[in-house]
């Protein structure tokens, strides 16, 4: 039987209607799995490649005969635009199965909201935010809520596979397998993602082999990219000729333009719209960033779908997952992403329409950027992506949801508290003795109290200020900020690390203001338009990057290969980084330290944790480290023997204490929960996420060591 005889007659109608002759690749591999089995199911396939229906064809297939009085299917996203773009897109697929589409999260009526929880229905979009908010507000509701759920569908699961809100996630989706009258299936959509032993695990590590992985490689579209280089100057100013070519670029082509901080995103929305008005045409470029009015970016997300004339918008990471902005041209990437996933997931946001294919145009502006962003384009031919790591040892994100349980529970023994801690999908492996002296260090700090006589615990006075803050239902850390105003008009938000003073300029929704007042009791910025001004920048990095990437720039500065998708000025850049290493004749398993005045520069080309523990390691020998750069360059005062210090690194049997005793506060690990933690777990989490002896061991073994005048 074909998959689309598999779907319901209603379905069926639904497919004719949108005159739809053929199924994706991805679509008929999946609708046959949720059609006629009971697994749980990872759909992973390229960006535009129909995911969203390979899931909900079938589902609402599963479910149209009783969704009109239970809610049949949660929808996860990481993202409260993404679940306003997706609404429509859902809802229209329902339309002949008359199945409610419901949203839930901060934007939505409390009245919307009160008429759901007592009516549930059909499919719920939420965040696992608005969840964790559901546990604690409406906890007289959950088992209603619940009973009836047929399926949970998580929107970019790969989003939240590493993260500390993914193990949120998880456990608060092991708390609603309490609630139901049946386990309901996971369905995950993902564009980018790879390790799929371990996705299976965090999807149901009680029974592995009933998540089905269904996976369509490859595109039929083309990818069209191309790199140019423009080196900046020494004030680190991006060049005037970048801007005028991405203008000629971006003429007559709707695009992305993608920078990685707040501040590039900022100057160049403004630099390109002043290149747009000597071309007598309104404003063509839109900023979009997290720290832009949620109104403003709406606004430009409108813009961007509904515009009959070219528009671009110049983004960070705001417009990575997926939100609608219409069709796409060309997605520009300037400098590298840092990662493979982060670039593989971008350029997928062009060649949507069926006849169009992708196209990407990257830019570099400095060395480093250009030698990085061709490994990463390298590493994407390759079809390599990084691999899915989880996120160890999470004891912070347990203290999180202790609070949440005995909140939900109004009261909960230490054994049942344990227990549900060890039942759960995400928290099952860990050390039961730490979680024990978590809880009991809880106790102390009245974090959570012990009722005398019932032997219960609830949420104590402490747990009750952390627990009422409007922060609580996030586990990811946001910076505290100013809120920009123009009169009563919200521009958006600075960081509250940002210098200010009044009569500073800045800019923020890609136009120039100038401070005229700072409430700093009510954190609020004032502003007037401005004329022009030097804008503060927002810092950007703090990516951990893999040592694949590493490893792929060493073989780009070894090898002689030419690279046929890079202008000339790239080819002559490369050319000149590429001399020492040709000259000494460096090969692949070697590692250089390139003695000059003074100091010692290592070139450890790996990944970020591996270049730290060399860091540590060297600290505790005695060895002054100036500094570390992106490229995972390590300097060193004075000349000395670097090669034999480096065997002897190998034969020394190093402890993580030795490292932890080497280790700035800036370095140690943190995350928002983390300081609730007894010290010695603390130190745990750090080791778990920061220490690696072992990879830092198998990489003094693989290579050998040249000092070298450069």
């Amino acid at each position: 039987m074909s998959s689309f005889q598999l779907l319901s007659k209603t379905m069926q109608k639904k497919i004719w209607d949108m005159k739809w002759d053929t199924f994706t690749s991805i679509q008929d591999k999946t609708i046959p799995i949720i059609m006629e089995t009971s697994k749980d199911v990872i759909v992973s396939s390229g960006t535009a490649s129909g995911k969203t229906e390979a899931a909900f064809l079938p589902i609402i297939s599963r479910i149209e005969n009783n969704a009109e009085d239970q809610l049949k299917v949660l929808y996860i996203s990481p993202l409260k635009a993404l679940i306003n773009n997706q609404f429509e897109r859902i809802e229209r697929l329902c339309e002949h199965s008359h199945i409610p589409v419901h949203k839930w999260h901060g934007d939505v009526s409390q009245s919307y909201k009160n008429k759901f929880v007592k009516k549930p229905s059909g499919i719920l979009q939420i965040t696992p935010e608005s969840v964790e908010s559901l546990f604690i507000n409406r906890t007289e509701h959950i088992r209603h809520l619940f009973k009836g759920l047929g399926f949970i569908v998580i929107d970019e699961i790969h989003s939240f596979i590493n993260t500390a809100r993914g193990v949120q996630l998880r456990s608060l989706l092991s708390r609603i397998e309490d609630y139901t009258n049946e386990r309901a299936r996971i369905v995950g959509l993902s564009a980018t993602i790879d390790n799929f032993e371990l996705v299976k695990e965090w999807v149901n590590y009680k029974d592995i082999e009933n998540v089905e992985i269904i996976e369509a490689k490859g595109s039929d579209k083309e990818l069209l990219y191309y790199l140019m280089h423009f080196e900046t100057g020494e004030d680190r100013k991006k060049p005037v000729e970048l801007f005028e070519d991405i203008r000629e670029l971006t003429k007559n082509q709707k695009a992305i333009i993608f920078c990685n901080s707040r501040g590039e995103v900022e100057e160049a929305t403004v630099f390109l719209n002043r290149l747009a008005e000597k071309d007598n045409v309104g404003e063509s470029y839109y900023a979009h960033h997290s720290s832009i009015d949620k109104k403003e970016r709406e606004y430009v997300e409108k813009t961007m779908v509904v515009s009959k004339v070219p528009k671009t918008v110049i983004a960070t990471s705001s417009l990575e997952l997926g939100i609608d902005i219409g069709d796409v041209d060309i997605v520009i990437q300037v400098d590298s992403t840092f990662t493979v996933s982060s670039l593989k997931q971008r350029l997928g946001r062009s060649g949507r329409k069926r006849s169009a294919n992708q196209m990407l145009q990257l830019y570099s502006t400095d060395d480093d950027s250009l030698v990085q962003s061709l490994a990463v384009m390298e590493l994407i031919l390759e079809k390599w992506i990084e691999p899915a790591e989880g996120y160890p040892i999470p004891y912070d994100i347990v203290f999180h949801q202790v609070l949440s349980i005995c909140q939900e529970t109004n009261g909960i023994t230490l054994e049942k508290l344990v227990s549900e801690l060890k039942a759960s999908h995400i928290f099952y492996a860990l050390d039961e003795r730490l979680v024990e002296k978590l809880i009991r260090h809880m106790i102390e700090n009245d974090h959570l109290e012990k009722i005398r006589g019932i032997d219960e615990l609830i949420v104590g006075i402490e747990g009750e200020r952390i627990l009422r803050s409007k922060d609580f239902y996030a586990v990811f850390m946001t910076p505290e900020e100013f809120t920009v105003l123009e009169g009563i008009r919200r521009i958006g938000t600075l960081d509250k690390t940002s210098m200010l003073n009044v009569r500073d300029n800045i800019i923020l929704a890609g136009k120039l203001w100038t401070i005229r007042d700072i409430d700093f009791d009510k954190n609020k910025v004032y502003v007037q338009k401005a004329v022009n001004g030097k804008p503060p920048r927002y810092s950007g990095g703090g990516v951990k990057i893999h040592k694949r990437i590493g490893e792929k720039m060493m073989e780009l500065l070894c090898s002689d290969k030419e690279i046929g998708y890079i202008d000339g000025k790239a080819n002559i850049t490369l050319a000149d980084l590429r001399k020492p290493y040709h000259h000494y004749k460096v090969n692949l398993k070697e590692r250089i330290i390139w003695e000059e005045k003074g100091e010692m520069v290592f070139e450890t080309y790996t990944g970020t944790n591996i270049t730290r523990n060399i860091v540590w390691a060297l600290r505790s020998l005695g060895v002054t480290v100036k500094s570390v750069d992106g490229a995972g360059r390590i300097t060193i005062d004075g000349n000395f023997d670097m090669e034999e210090l480096l065997q002897e690194m190998n034969k020394i049997n190093w402890t993580p204490e030795t490292f932890i005793k080497h280790t700035t506060d800036q370095e140690f690990f943190f995350s928002k929960f983390s300081t609730y933690l007894p010290k010695d777990i603390q130190k745990e989490m750090h080791i778990a996420n920061e220490i690696d002896i072992k990879g830092m061991r198998e990489y003094l073994k693989l290579y050998s060591f040249r000092r070298l005048k450069f």
